[in-house]
């Protein structure tokens, strides 16, 4: 598969998968959460409080994880991705993201802790069911 292809299908997956299991670095070893995600291409973005422990984790370190692919609703695709998060308060980059459901966490998308986790992917790996293991990198 040529990586136009690759590319093709990691996004297919992102798109179908509503939600994934997000890993951070907390105190020198793994720290994993579900969290709802949404992506543009191969960027994923997550909502999030600015005073939630992984808004702290990422300041400290940015290396990230997110698996996804096997929680309730998933296709069963295996993505996982490796990369840098930052941490973005851009007015336009929260109402992008933002969704209604959000409101029993926030106040909306002005509010001034929400923020956005924005997960540049360095290398990511993807099975497809039947399929051999492929990998995208950076």
């Amino acid at each position: 598969m040529d990586r136009q292809q690759l590319e093709s299908q990691i996004e297919q997956a992102l798109k179908a998968n509503k939600f994934g299991s997000f890993g951070t670095v907390e105190n020198g070893g793994p720290k994993v959460r579900y969290m709802a995600i949404y992506h543009e291409g191969l960027t994923v973005y997550l909502a999030t409080d600015r005073k939630t422990h992984k808004v702290e984790e990422l300041q400290n370190n940015p290396k990230a994880a997110l698996l996804l692919g096997f929680e309730q609703g998933g296709t069963g695709d295996i993505v996982e991705i490796e990369g840098e998060a930052t941490v973005s308060s851009e007015e336009s980059l929260k109402s992008k993201v933002w969704r209604d459901d959000f409101k029993q966490y926030l106040d909306g998308p002005n509010d001034p802790d929400y923020v956005v986790i924005k997960l540049t992917p360095t290398r990511i790996e993807f099975v497809s069911k039947g399929s051999d293991r492929q990998v995208w990198t950076a």
